[in-house]
């Protein structure tokens, strides 16, 4: 965003959007029941899906472990991951304000790497300057996504659809449910759309969609 004069303000009302209501849909289905919505595909506003690129076959889901940091070449993003948890709202707690530099993984969810759909989450920008998923809007198919994870070993994710979900058009299922339910997916959300300075709030939340392609053992 080209506006960064609100600060916190906005950091607040644009990955909280989404998370909050990944805490409504999870309260709808329950908790357990993360890794097994039925495949969805999405229909809004894509714009990193050209027909041109031709992506590579789904690498079966491996053990579950914790991620430890995340690297998108192609965006110049490499940034530590922090496991958060639901607040007392039933919202994900996104990263801390004062450290835009980290992203966050919804820790109560899948794994990257496992079956089923880990959800990172990061700020787009601060009060001075871009935060981790400032350039998140660019992302393209086929982008790879490294995880590296506790166990010494990095999975691979290659990204096969970006879109913006408006908040009058953002579908929990198609955000937070898997695409394909045997595949370990992951997704990446961030505040996208314009500023709205009368609300606060930003109009829309950017989403991008992988899938694991690959695994690096220790």
């Amino acid at each position: 965003m080209s506006d960064r004069s609100h600060g916190v303000g906005r950091l607040i009302t644009g990955v909280a959007w989404a998370v909050l209501l990944l805490g409504l849909w999870l309260w709808g289905r329950g908790i357990t029941d993360l890794n097994l919505s039925s495949p969805t595909t999405g229909d809004a506003a894509a714009v990193g899906r050209p027909f041109a690129v031709r992506l590579p076959g789904a690498h079966a889901p491996v053990r579950a472990a914790t991620p430890r940091r995340i690297d998108i070449d192609a965006l110049h993003i490499e940034a530590p991951v922090v496991a958060r948890g639901l607040d007392g709202g039933g919202a994900v707690d996104p990263p801390p304000y004062d450290r835009p530099g980290v992203v966050g993984w919804y820790g109560g969810g899948a794994r990257p790497g496992e079956r089923g759909t880990a959800l990172f989450v990061g700020h787009v920008d601060t009060r001075s300057e871009p935060a981790v998923f400032y350039h998140l809007s660019e992302a393209k198919s086929g982008d790879k996504i490294r995880v590296e994870r506790e166990d010494g070993t990095v999975v691979v994710f290659t990204v096969d659809d970006v879109q913006v979900f408006s908040r009058t058009s953002f579908d929990a299922d198609k955000v937070y449910g898997p695409h394909h339910a045997d595949r370990a997916e992951l997704r990446l959300i961030t505040c996208g759309g314009t500023f709205d300075k009368t609300s606060r709030t930003y109009t829309a939340n950017v989403v991008v969609s992988a899938y694991l392609t690959a695994v690096d053992e220790a």
